[in-house]
């Protein structure tokens, strides 16, 4: 049985746009968001809480959460998929729902799901909801 490329199964093309997203652009993007988010929170925080503690960090936590949900549901990328030029789309309408992106957005924030790849490479995050990152 041949398995064939990442992204056949989906309907997506091998490369170029509208192919799924490298591990390494999603991570990347991952750690753009991740680093903005907290440099919100010292921002709004202005000095209230120190930088990594428990209550900075579930701030920041929230921070990430409501920036990745927005702009995925509102632009089709977070803030670091875009810089990327890579985006989220639903498999099966285009434009990701808002109950959808809200569902994606809690799953990264748990963290473990999108630590869990399928062999397209999708994170369960993404199969829950019928999602793919892939190139713009």
């Amino acid at each position: 049985m041949t398995i064939g490329y990442r992204g056949e199964r989906l309907g997506l093309p091998e490369t170029g746009p509208g192919s799924l997203a490298s591990l390494g652009r999603r991570l990347a993007a991952l750690f753009i968001d991740w680093a903005a988010a907290n440099l919100v929170t010292v921002l709004l925080v202005a000095g209230r809480f120190r930088y990594g503690t428990p209550s900075f960090n579930i701030i920041a936590l929230g921070v990430f959460g409501v920036e990745v949900f927005l702009l995925t549901w509102l632009a089709g990328a977070s803030f670091g998929q875009r810089l990327l030029r890579v985006g989220v789309v639903a498999l099966d309408r285009g434009r990701v729902p808002v109950h959808r992106a809200l569902l994606r957005t809690i799953l990264i924030c748990l963290a473990v799901p999108p630590l869990i790849w399928d062999r397209d490479g999708r994170g369960l995050h993404d199969r829950a909801n019928l999602t793919a990152v892939i190139v713009r």
